[in-house]
């Protein structure tokens, strides 16, 4: 991957939907050349999906919240990273250093959704013991920092 991969990426980072004619002209590339290096990037694994940008709220999902869990000692680690891996209202869960076994990003229509959601992370046997922070407004999100240096 050179530096004309790495402004693709970052072009793409931030709109998608870009036409492979403007794609080119930022790069100095012809278009059919910068279709052959998006199919390159896309084969080797380097760019995994193309994806949207909604707006949470007009989808409903009013509540951003971080949970930070404390794994019990005897749960199911990997029936707890499926259950994340597959729960809608999870956007992001990473396993962290430190006091916490996993910062789980969610998603909520209401706050009152939130209560169920560790009830069934309970239920399940998968907490010890958690904290929720509740955003009360976001500065900054993305889906991709643009590559280049």
């Amino acid at each position: 991957m050179d530096e004309i991969d790495r402004k693709i990426i970052g072009i793409l980072a931030q709109d998608s939907r870009r036409s492979l004619t403007d794609i080119g002209a930022a790069v100095e590339l012809s278009p059919s050349s910068v279709n052959e290096r998006i199919r390159r990037l896309v084969a080797s694994g380097v760019i995994r999906r193309f994806t949207i940008d909604a707006d949470h709220r007009a989808l409903g999902l009013d509540v951003l919240a971080f949970v930070w869990v404390g794994l019990s000692p005897d749960a199911d680690e990997e029936a707890f990273r499926t259950f994340m891996a597959g729960h809608p209202s999870v956007a992001e869960c990473h396993h962290v250093t430190g006091a916490w076994s996993y910062c789980v990003k969610v998603r909520m229509p209401s706050l009152g959704d939130i209560e169920p959601f560790l009830a069934e992370l309970k239920r399940r046997r998968f907490l010890a013991r958690s904290e929720t922070v509740i955003a009360l407004s976001t500065v900054r999100e993305t889906q991709f920092t643009s590559p280049e240096r």
